[in-house]
C-alpha cells in the first residue's frame, strides 16, 4: 500500500506518494488552494484512486517544537481530511522541507531558468516528497530498532 503526503501551503498544495513498498517517495502533483473542505475532499479522492493507506500532512513547528501559524493550518487542514476519509491522517514535521527541495533541484543540476521556475512554483511537490521521505526512513529505522531489539 502507499502513502500520500501534503505540503500545504497558502496558495498550493504539494502532493507526494510513496511506492508500494513504502521505501521511496515521489512527487506526485500540485494543487491550486481552493478552501480547506475542497482541498481535502480532492487530497482524500487522489489518496484513494492511488490506493493510499494513510495521508501525511506536513506541519512546520517553531523552534520550541510547537506549531507555527502555518503549522495550525496544516493541522486545520489534517481535520478536515478526518471528515473526508477513514484512512489515518497524520502529522508530520515538515521542518527544512522546502530548503531540502532547493537543495535537491540544485544537485540535479537543473538549469538556473528551470531552478527559477521551481522556485516561482515554490517546490511544492518537491517539498511534499521530502516530506513524505522523512517520514518513510523514520518508519523504517523504527522497525528496525524494534527488530534488533527482539534479537
Amino acid at each position: 500500500m502507499r502513502i500520500l503526503a501534503v505540503d500545504p501551503g497558502e496558495k498550493r498544495l504539494g502532493l507526494a506518494i510513496s511506492d508500494p513498498t513504502q521505501t521511496i517517495a515521489n512527487p506526485l502533483e500540485v494543487l491550486s488552494h481552493v478552501s480547506r473542505q475542497i482541498d481535502a475532499a480532492t487530497i482524500a479522492k487522489l489518496a484513494e484512486e492511488y490506493g493510499a493507506e494513510k495521508i501525511i500532512v506536513g506541519q512546520a513547528l517553531d523552534e520550541d517544537g510547537q506549531p507555527s501559524p502555518q503549522g495550525r493550518r496544516a493541522a486545520r487542514l489534517a481535520a478536515a481530511l478526518r471528515t473526508q476519509t477513514t484512512m489515518p491522517v497524520i502529522l508530520w514535521d515538515e521542518s527544512g522541507s522546502t530548503q531540502e527541495a532547493r537543495a535537491a533541484r540544485l544537485a540535479l543540476s537543473a538549469s538556473k531558468k528551470k531552478r527559477q521556475r521551481a522556485i516561482k512554483n515554490h517546490l511544492d511537490e518537491l517539498a511534499a516528497t521530502f516530506i513524505l521521505q522523512t517520514y518513510l526512513d523514520a518508519q523504517r529505522d523504527a522497525s528496525e530498532r524494534k527488530n534488533l531489539a527482539r534479537d
